[in-house]
């Protein structure tokens, strides 16, 4: 019996930032998401913090705009890592969790400012990346 859609070519295989030592070490020491971002600009897990600082302080359009810079900086260091725009970004991968973190930022800010159908692509996107990220970033 054949499956209608299934893909005969398999998933790639799971795309793995590198770590970053140093941004851990300041991170893990407490330094401050405006600091890390000043320092780190590439890396996806400050503006990752600066977009959950915003949003959780209801500075909407500032989450959003710090989201976002994340979520462009997350898919240049994913295109680096040779992703092809699909396949497993696993959440328990420790350096893909700043795209991931930035990602869900976006998309709770694009539904806060009324861009549902960003949202809704968004959603999809993070639970096609990881399903475990999905659930456990929506929280």
């Amino acid at each position: 019996m054949s499956q209608i859609g299934k893909n005969l070519l398999g998933e790639p295989a799971p795309t793995l930032l590198e770590e970053n030592p140093e941004l851990n070490a300041r991170y893990d020491a407490g330094d401050e998401a405006e600091d890390l971002a000043r320092s780190f600009p590439k890396e996806q897990l400050p503006w990752a913090l600066l977009a959950e600082e915003a949003l959780g302080d209801g500075r909407t359009l500032e989450g959003y705009a710090y989201a976002r810079v994340g979520y462009h900086r997350g898919l240049d260091a994913l295109r680096g890592s040779g992703w092809k725009g699909h396949g497993p970004v696993p959440y328990s991968h420790e350096p893909n969790r700043g795209f991931l973190r930035a990602l869900a930022a976006l998309g709770q800010a694009a539904a806060a400012i009324g861009e549902l159908d960003e949202a809704e692509r968004i959603q999809t996107f993070l639970t096609d990346s990881d399903p475990v990220a999905a659930e456990e970033l929506q929280r």
